[in-house]
């Protein structure tokens, strides 16, 4: 059994040549990569299929290990009203970060203006090319959004990996181990945690082969959409990696302030899942690495398992400003100039339209076209003005959402009591503190150069 509130011995790991560290290996695949899509662009875009094999390895066991991971961690938490409260936190954390990410990217997007001198067509555009990045999908309204995470069928839920299903269900089964009484349930237990050791092993093979598809997805990227692309965008991505950076100056005073985690040391902890999120354009990539990472770094098991997963879908940070540049943008674009009142009713739209998006074809489109529509300040079809630049944010979308769901955690895990800070600088310094790391250390493979 995996205790989390165990003092398990301490083991510093040997060092090993640094080009067998994942980071280095990450590095390399995606400077190969770049430079693949730039040279041989026809080639670069056929390599698609190794990132998008990688990611369905990842997928493959992303629903087993939440599953297992919340469950257990719950059982050993042995308390149902710290999972409530635990819940509620995280939401509140995630309702006001998004808040102000929507808010602090419309303060970027008005001081700069990405948007002004364009003087845009609306006729030259063309609606379906908004239809065909969103596959036709529609937004859903709160009470359907909220209806979707109760799962019609566990085996449906685990079998399309909806995240907030399993979740949901996780939570009920923790809950009911912990009423029944964990110990009348060790033996089910010690199959759960043999369960999640398996588990992690897959994950520590699946993970050898990441270099490769941050190489295919990279590849592919730069063939696809080539690097002419940043000319033309260039104020909106200067604007929304500049506010990128700030925000992430926040989440550090955020860090430091209430939880006392140094984020610089923390993102150097978890430099190898942050290159593979940018190599693959992907934050699901690397959901069961993070989980273990922040478990490893003094966060309790069960506040991993549950902040983590919810605010893939509640705290997109990065999306969040992303949207909001983006808004006024498309209405700067179009020679619109909005006041005050109607960027604070786009906010509050832009807060209901993003929220359950993870996951979802051009989720970012459908927020942005359910904005349009509501408020008329532009039309639907001017969204298509930013398909040339959306996957170019990828990066910074996928850093600011995995960082903050980062920094969510620690805060929820300092506000409950379940945050052990020695651990944590144990960790950072390369020390192996957490019980599930030790007892899996041979399963995953090392980054430390």
């Amino acid at each position: 059994m995996f205790e989390d509130t165990s003092t398990s011995a301490i083991h510093l790991r040997v060092r090993r040549p640094f080009y067998t560290a994942l980071f280095f290996q990450l590095i390399v695949a995606i400077v190969l990569g770049i430079t693949v899509g730039v040279l041989f662009p026809d080639l670069g875009s056929q390599l698609k299929p190794l990132g998008d094999g990688f990611i369905r390895l990842i997928k493959m066991i992303i629903s087993p290990l939440v599953f297992l991971v919340i469950v257990t961690g719950i059982a050993h938490m042995g308390d149902v009203k710290s999972v409530g409260r635990v819940g509620v936190k995280a939401l509140t954390y995630f309702l006001a970060a998004s808040t102000f990410a929507l808010i602090f990217g419309m303060i970027v997007g008005n001081i700069v203006g990405p948007g002004h001198g364009l003087n845009i067509d609306p006729s030259s555009l063309s609606e379906a090319d908004v239809q065909a990045k969103t596959g036709g999908a529609e937004p859903t309204d709160a009470a359907t959004f909220i209806l979707s995470v109760i799962p019609t069928s566990v085996i449906d839920a685990f079998a399309q990996n909806a995240l907030l299903q399993v979740l949901f269900f996780s939570v009920f089964v923790g809950a009911a181990v912990v009423v029944i009484g964990k110990d009348k349930l060790a033996p089910v237990l010690n199959v759960m945690d043999s369960c999640l050791a398996i588990t992690f092993k897959i994950m520590g093979w699946i993970m050898r082969v990441a270099p490769i598809g941050a190489f295919g997805a990279m590849a592919f990227v730069i063939g696809q959409y080539g690097i002419a692309t940043l000319g033309t965008y260039a104020k909106l991505i200067a604007a929304c990696y500049g506010a990128a950076i700030l925000f992430i100056g926040v989440l550090a005073l955020i860090a430091w302030f209430i939880p006392r985690v140094p984020l610089w040391s923390f993102v150097k902890y978890t430099r190898a899942e942050f290159g593979l999120a940018l190599g693959t354009a992907s934050t699901e990539s690397v959901l069961p690495r993070i989980i273990t990472k922040l478990t490893a770094a003094g966060c309790s098991r069960a506040v991993s398992g549950l902040v983590v997963p919810t605010g893939y879908s509640f705290n997109l940070d990065g999306a969040a400003i992303y949207l909001s540049i983006s808004l006024l943008f498309l209405s700067q674009a179009f020679g619109v100039e909005l006041d005050l009142g109607q960027q604070l009713t786009a906010l509050g739209v832009l807060l209901l339209t993003s929220k359950g998006m993870a996951g979802v074809p051009g989720s970012s489109f459908l927020a942005l076209s359910a904005t349009a529509a509501a408020l008329g300040i532009f039309p639907v079809a001017g969204v298509a003005l930013l398909l040339g630049a959306d996957r170019i944010m990828d990066s910074m979308r996928v850093v600011v959402n995995l960082l903050g769901n980062c920094v969510a955690t620690f805060v929820v895990a300092k506000w409950e009591g379940q945050f052990d800070r020695d651990m944590m600088l144990r960790a950072f310094a390369g020390q192996e503190t957490d019980p599930v790391a030790d007892a899996l250390a041979d399963a995953l493979p090392d980054e430390r150069g």
